[in-house]
Protein backbone atom coordinates (compact mmCIF):
# COMPACT_ATOMS: atom_id res chain seq x y z
CA UNK A 1 0.00 0.00 0.00
CA UNK A 2 1.37 3.36 -1.01
CA UNK A 3 2.11 5.83 1.79
CA UNK A 4 0.16 9.09 1.29
CA UNK A 5 2.27 12.17 0.54
CA UNK A 6 2.68 14.31 3.63
CA UNK A 7 3.79 17.91 3.65
CA UNK A 8 7.54 18.22 4.05
CA UNK A 9 7.09 20.42 7.12
CA UNK A 10 5.25 17.63 8.96
CA UNK A 11 7.87 15.06 8.07
CA UNK A 12 10.62 17.36 9.35
CA UNK A 13 8.86 18.14 12.63
CA UNK A 14 10.35 15.25 14.68
CA UNK A 15 13.84 16.24 13.55
CA UNK A 16 13.25 19.85 14.53
CA UNK A 17 11.97 18.83 17.95
CA UNK A 18 14.96 16.61 18.51
CA UNK A 19 17.29 19.42 17.52
CA UNK A 20 15.60 21.80 19.93
CA UNK A 21 15.96 19.30 22.78
CA UNK A 22 19.66 18.99 22.01
CA UNK A 23 20.31 22.74 22.29
CA UNK A 24 21.91 23.93 25.55
CA UNK A 25 19.70 26.08 27.78
CA UNK A 26 19.84 29.81 27.14
CA UNK A 27 22.01 31.70 29.60
CA UNK A 28 20.21 33.56 32.37
CA UNK A 29 19.60 37.20 31.65
CA UNK A 30 22.00 39.61 33.33
CA UNK A 31 19.45 42.41 33.25
CA UNK A 32 16.74 42.56 35.87
CA UNK A 33 13.08 42.74 34.87
CA UNK A 34 11.58 46.20 34.65
CA UNK A 35 10.50 47.40 38.08
CA UNK A 36 7.16 48.63 36.78
CA UNK A 37 6.18 45.08 35.79
CA UNK A 38 6.13 43.93 39.42
CA UNK A 39 5.39 47.17 41.26
CA UNK A 40 1.92 48.23 42.34
CA UNK A 41 1.42 51.74 43.72
CA UNK A 42 -0.33 51.51 47.11
CA UNK A 43 -3.82 52.99 47.08
CA UNK A 44 -3.25 54.82 50.36
CA UNK A 45 0.16 56.27 49.44
CA UNK A 46 0.59 59.80 50.81
CA UNK A 47 3.40 62.39 50.62
CA UNK A 48 5.85 62.85 53.46
CA UNK A 49 5.86 66.03 55.49
CA UNK A 50 8.34 68.72 54.48
CA UNK A 51 11.05 69.59 56.98
CA UNK A 52 13.37 72.45 57.81
CA UNK A 53 16.82 71.93 56.23
CA UNK A 54 19.63 71.54 58.77
CA UNK A 55 21.47 74.85 58.85
CA UNK A 56 24.90 73.22 58.75
CA UNK A 57 24.04 71.32 55.55
CA UNK A 58 22.88 74.28 53.47
CA UNK A 59 25.35 74.92 50.61
CA UNK A 60 23.44 76.98 48.08
CA UNK A 61 26.50 78.78 46.71
CA UNK A 62 28.38 75.74 45.32
CA UNK A 63 28.41 75.59 41.48
CA UNK A 64 27.39 72.33 39.85
CA UNK A 65 30.32 70.56 38.14
CA UNK A 66 28.67 67.21 37.29
CA UNK A 67 25.83 64.93 38.37
CA UNK A 68 25.51 61.55 40.04
CA UNK A 69 22.65 59.10 39.64
CA UNK A 70 22.63 57.14 42.90
CA UNK A 71 21.19 53.64 42.34
CA UNK A 72 20.53 51.93 45.65
CA UNK A 73 20.11 48.30 46.63
CA UNK A 74 16.77 48.50 48.44
CA UNK A 75 17.23 45.44 50.74
CA UNK A 76 20.36 47.07 52.16
CA UNK A 77 18.47 50.31 52.86
CA UNK A 78 15.81 48.27 54.66
CA UNK A 79 18.43 46.26 56.53
CA UNK A 80 20.46 49.26 57.68
CA UNK A 81 17.77 51.91 58.02
CA UNK A 82 19.88 54.35 56.01
CA UNK A 83 18.66 56.52 53.13
CA UNK A 84 15.09 57.07 54.35
CA UNK A 85 13.62 53.62 53.62
CA UNK A 86 9.86 53.29 54.08
CA UNK A 87 8.98 50.53 56.53
CA UNK A 88 5.44 50.04 55.30
CA UNK A 89 5.62 50.38 51.53
CA UNK A 90 9.23 49.52 50.74
CA UNK A 91 10.49 47.18 53.43
CA UNK A 92 7.53 45.14 54.70
CA UNK A 93 7.68 42.76 51.72
CA UNK A 94 11.23 43.71 50.71
CA UNK A 95 10.37 43.05 47.06
CA UNK A 96 12.43 45.83 45.50
CA UNK A 97 15.96 45.35 44.18
CA UNK A 98 17.67 48.33 42.59
CA UNK A 99 15.83 51.58 43.19
CA UNK A 100 16.72 55.21 42.67
CA UNK A 101 18.18 56.99 45.67
CA UNK A 102 18.39 60.27 43.80
CA UNK A 103 19.89 62.54 41.18
CA UNK A 104 22.64 64.60 42.80
CA UNK A 105 24.27 67.78 41.49
CA UNK A 106 27.91 67.62 42.61
CA UNK A 107 30.57 70.26 43.13
CA UNK A 108 34.07 70.22 41.73
CA UNK A 109 35.64 69.24 45.06
CA UNK A 110 34.37 67.70 48.28
CA UNK A 111 31.73 70.39 48.79
CA UNK A 112 28.40 69.87 47.02
CA UNK A 113 25.31 72.01 46.48
CA UNK A 114 22.57 71.16 48.98
CA UNK A 115 19.33 72.79 50.08
CA UNK A 116 19.64 75.55 47.50
CA UNK A 117 16.14 76.94 48.06
CA UNK A 118 13.22 76.50 50.40
CA UNK A 119 11.59 73.20 49.40
CA UNK A 120 8.07 74.56 49.91
CA UNK A 121 5.11 72.33 50.76
CA UNK A 122 4.95 68.56 50.55
CA UNK A 123 5.46 67.02 47.13
CA UNK A 124 2.06 66.63 45.39
CA UNK A 125 0.57 63.18 45.86
CA UNK A 126 0.33 62.68 42.08
CA UNK A 127 4.10 63.17 41.79
CA UNK A 128 4.80 60.82 44.69
CA UNK A 129 2.59 58.15 43.15
CA UNK A 130 4.03 58.60 39.66
CA UNK A 131 7.59 57.95 40.83
CA UNK A 132 6.90 55.43 43.61
CA UNK A 133 8.14 52.42 41.63
CA UNK A 134 11.41 54.26 40.99
CA UNK A 135 11.84 55.63 44.53
CA UNK A 136 9.49 53.65 46.80
CA UNK A 137 9.68 55.92 49.82
CA UNK A 138 7.72 59.19 50.15
CA UNK A 139 10.20 60.32 52.83
CA UNK A 140 13.16 59.74 50.53
CA UNK A 141 11.40 61.55 47.69
CA UNK A 142 10.81 64.55 49.96
CA UNK A 143 14.43 64.53 51.12
CA UNK A 144 15.87 64.21 47.62
CA UNK A 145 13.82 67.13 46.33
CA UNK A 146 14.74 69.32 49.29
CA UNK A 147 18.45 68.46 49.47
CA UNK A 148 19.28 68.00 45.79
CA UNK A 149 16.39 68.92 43.52
CA UNK A 150 16.31 72.53 44.67
CA UNK A 151 19.88 72.89 43.38
CA UNK A 152 18.95 72.52 39.73
CA UNK A 153 15.20 72.46 39.15
CA UNK A 154 12.27 74.79 39.76
CA UNK A 155 9.80 72.16 40.94
CA UNK A 156 9.70 68.59 42.24
CA UNK A 157 7.91 67.59 39.03
CA UNK A 158 10.80 68.85 36.87
CA UNK A 159 13.40 67.23 39.15
CA UNK A 160 11.78 63.80 39.20
CA UNK A 161 11.04 63.90 35.47
CA UNK A 162 14.74 64.37 34.76
CA UNK A 163 15.64 61.64 37.22
CA UNK A 164 13.05 59.32 35.64
CA UNK A 165 14.43 59.90 32.14
CA UNK A 166 17.85 58.79 33.31
CA UNK A 167 16.48 55.92 35.40
CA UNK A 168 14.32 54.59 32.56
CA UNK A 169 17.27 54.78 30.18
CA UNK A 170 19.41 52.67 32.49
CA UNK A 171 19.48 48.89 32.17
CA UNK A 172 19.49 47.44 35.66
CA UNK A 173 21.84 44.48 36.10
CA UNK A 174 20.69 41.41 37.99
CA UNK A 175 23.06 41.58 40.94
CA UNK A 176 21.58 38.46 42.54
CA UNK A 177 22.82 36.47 39.53
CA UNK A 178 26.41 37.11 40.63
CA UNK A 179 27.61 34.09 42.69
CA UNK A 180 28.23 35.07 46.31
CA UNK A 181 31.78 33.79 46.11
CA UNK A 182 32.51 36.16 43.24
CA UNK A 183 30.68 39.19 44.56
CA UNK A 184 33.16 42.06 44.63
CA UNK A 185 32.96 45.77 43.95
CA UNK A 186 34.58 45.05 40.59
CA UNK A 187 31.95 42.43 39.71
CA UNK A 188 29.14 44.89 40.44
CA UNK A 189 30.93 47.60 38.47
CA UNK A 190 31.33 45.18 35.55
CA UNK A 191 27.64 44.22 35.72
CA UNK A 192 26.53 47.84 35.32
CA UNK A 193 28.93 48.41 32.43
CA UNK A 194 27.94 45.17 30.65
CA UNK A 195 24.26 46.09 30.88
CA UNK A 196 24.84 49.64 29.66
CA UNK A 197 27.08 50.03 26.61
CA UNK A 198 28.49 53.54 26.65
CA UNK A 199 28.74 53.71 30.44
CA UNK A 200 32.47 54.01 31.24
CA UNK A 201 33.79 51.65 33.87
CA UNK A 202 35.48 54.64 35.48
CA UNK A 203 32.02 56.21 35.80
CA UNK A 204 30.70 53.72 38.38
CA UNK A 205 31.36 54.66 42.02
CA UNK A 206 30.57 51.78 44.41
CA UNK A 207 29.40 52.75 47.90
CA UNK A 208 29.41 50.19 50.71
CA UNK A 209 28.49 49.96 54.38
CA UNK A 210 30.50 47.62 56.61
CA UNK A 211 31.15 45.18 53.79
CA UNK A 212 27.62 45.30 52.35
CA UNK A 213 26.83 46.73 48.92
CA UNK A 214 24.89 49.96 49.41
CA UNK A 215 24.61 51.61 45.99
CA UNK A 216 26.22 52.43 42.66
CA UNK A 217 26.67 56.14 41.95
CA UNK A 218 26.90 56.74 38.23
CA UNK A 219 28.61 59.90 37.03
CA UNK A 220 27.07 62.15 34.38
CA UNK A 221 28.04 65.49 32.89
CA UNK A 222 25.97 68.63 33.33
CA UNK A 223 24.37 67.66 30.01
CA UNK A 224 23.49 64.23 31.51
CA UNK A 225 25.99 62.25 29.47
CA UNK A 226 27.89 59.34 31.10
CA UNK A 227 31.39 60.36 32.19
CA UNK A 228 34.33 59.25 34.33
CA UNK A 229 33.91 60.01 38.00
CA UNK A 230 36.40 62.77 38.77
CA UNK A 231 37.11 61.87 42.40
CA UNK A 232 37.67 58.13 42.54
CA UNK A 233 35.46 55.07 42.31
CA UNK A 234 34.71 54.21 45.92
CA UNK A 235 35.30 50.58 46.84
CA UNK A 236 38.25 49.01 44.93
CA UNK A 237 37.54 46.20 42.48
CA UNK A 238 39.04 43.51 44.71
CA UNK A 239 36.89 44.31 47.75
CA UNK A 240 34.59 41.40 48.60
CA UNK A 241 31.03 42.40 49.38
CA UNK A 242 27.81 40.97 50.74
CA UNK A 243 24.41 41.54 49.14
CA UNK A 244 21.34 41.83 51.38
CA UNK A 245 18.67 39.42 50.10
CA UNK A 246 15.28 40.38 48.74
CA UNK A 247 12.14 38.78 50.10
CA UNK A 248 13.19 38.87 53.74
CA UNK A 249 11.14 41.23 55.86
CA UNK A 250 13.05 43.81 57.79
CA UNK A 251 12.47 47.02 59.68
CA UNK A 252 14.03 50.39 59.09
CA UNK A 253 14.73 53.56 60.95
CA UNK A 254 15.13 56.78 59.04
CA UNK A 255 18.57 58.26 58.70
CA UNK A 256 20.04 60.41 56.00
CA UNK A 257 22.62 59.92 53.26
Amino acid sequence: MRTPNLPAALLALPLLLAACEALPPAPASQTAAAEGAVCAVPADLTPARPYTPPADEVAADVPVAFNMLAVSWSPQACRSGKDYPDERYQCAQNQFGLTLHGLWPNGADNRHPRYCAAPGPAIPVATVRKHFCMTPSPSLQQHEWAAHGTCGWDSPEAYFEQAARMWNGLNKPDLEAIPAGRLTAGAIRDAFVAANPGLPREGVFIATTDGWFREARLCYSKAYQPMRCPRGLGAPDRERLKLAPTGVSGGASQTTR
